[in-house]
């Protein structure tokens, strides 16, 4: 039977660095709809479930910013956490991963403007299109628009999913290196 003892200080940093991914996410989520919320309003009035009684572009911005991103936060919060924390390597601290969540952050906002900017150059010149209902439910002068938006959104959960799993490889090696200098050497024979 395993017996797991932990501090309230070791509960509390594990409940620090899922606060931090679940509030990155969350600022990301807000100043990224900031973007395609001006950008084309219907993305979220008529491509989104009405969950909002608003067409306000900055309201919507901050509602789907939260709604859609708190649970990213999580996934990448639980696994960051316990590769981190988990096991007898040193431990990192919230402290410790803040500088490179913000990173996680800015490229995958760099990414989703990146692929933003390919949408909507395929969306103008006919290379993507919009098809299905949304079609004929948004009007056809927002079709590129709608498209720029979702191209952006697309590219940030992937970006978000793919450099979130990085960084918990990379903690945990990076916890394997420090555990690896602080071992001490063997005194040489010689």
């Amino acid at each position: 039977m395993l017996i797991v003892v932990t501090s309230s200080a070791q509960v509390m940093e594990s409940f620090k660095i899922l606060l931090l991914c679940v509030a990155a996410a969350i600022i990301y989520g807000i100043l990224h709809d900031q973007v395609t919320a001006h950008l084309c309003v219907e993305y979220f009035t008529i491509g989104h479930p009405p969950i909002f009684p608003t067409t306000n572009p900055t309201l919507l911005a901050f509602g789907w910013g939260i709604t859609a991103t708190w649970w990213v936060g999580v996934l990448l919060g639980v696994p960051l956490l316990l590769a981190s924390r988990a096991g007898r390597r040193p431990k990192l601290t919230a402290r410790h991963l803040a500088k490179r969540v913000a990173l996680l952050m800015a490229c995958a906002g760099i990414l989703a403007a990146g692929a933003g900017v390919v949408g909507f150059f395929a969306a103008s010149s006919g290379e993507l299109v919009l098809l299905g209902p949304l079609a004929g439910l948004m009007p056809a002068d927002k079709h590129v628009l709608f498209l720029t938006d979702a191209c952006a959104h697309t590219v940030s959960y992937a970006a978000g999913f793919i450099l979130g799993i990085e960084l918990c490889v990379s903690t945990w090696k990076k916890r394997g290196l420090m555990e690896r200098a602080a071992t001490p050497k063997p005194a040489s024979p010689f």
